[in-house]
């Protein structure tokens, strides 16, 4: 990833108010909330929102970015809340997990350039064990014509950085499939979703 990509993230979380809110996904809410806590992973994490929760809920959360004001504003949250989450700085390739070293993975707005995202799927998931679970939604390809009528509502402005299910079949093949859908959903988390958008959601079980 270049420099700009990393300023860009560093600017955007240097506010004093939280880009996309303090409190969780929705749609991770509900998920993580039916699953006995464990060890989970959370790639391209921000400002911490969703790492938090988690480790409220007694997982104990890891999570990395590459930016060092997110691990900054995330850090604060946790304390805020009395938790402790492990947070890490850098690209994948430079962190230090291990092979089947979470029970679960939540990618979460995890859009990451084109180029490398289906690689950087590939990587993580031989980070979850066997029967481990991936919670995954993300902004999809049809989202640019919602975008388009409202540029509140976030997200990449590049089709090939959006995602199809055909796409999360490919990247994730060894699963079982517990859901996956294309859907239009009402965000409204922080600063920047906000409005109509159209997301892949995900959730699978490895084999």
């Amino acid at each position: 990833m270049n420099n700009n990509w990393t300023e860009r993230w560093n600017d955007r979380y240097s506010n004093e108010e939280f880009a996309y809110g303090e409190e969780p996904n929705n749609y991770f809410k509900e998920q993580i909330e039916k699953l006995n806590p464990g060890t989970i992973l959370f790639p391209a994490e921000g400002e911490g929102r969703n790492a938090v929760f988690a480790a409220k809920l007694g997982w104990k959360a890891a999570a990395f970015d590459i930016s060092e004001e997110g691990k900054n504003k995330a850090l604060k949250l946790a304390e805020a809340n009395n938790v402790h989450i492990d947070y890490q700085v850098g690209e994948l390739e430079s962190l230090h997990y291990h092979t089947e070293q979470f029970d679960a993975i939540a990618l979460i707005y995890a859009h990451f350039p084109a180029a490398i995202k289906s690689s950087l799927h590939k990587t993580l998931e031989t980070y979850l064990h066997k029967d481990g679970i991936i919670i995954f939604e993300a902004f999809s390809k049809k989202h640019l014509k919602y975008l388009a009528l409202n540029d509140k509502v976030g997200g990449p402005k590049d089709i090939e950085s959006l995602f199809s299910i055909e796409e999360i079949q490919d990247d994730f093949p060894n699963y079982e499939i517990i859901q996956l859908e294309e859907k239009e959903i009402e965000l409204n988390e922080g600063l920047f979703h906000n409005g109509k958008g159209s997301v892949i959601r995900f959730i699978g079980k490895k084999k």
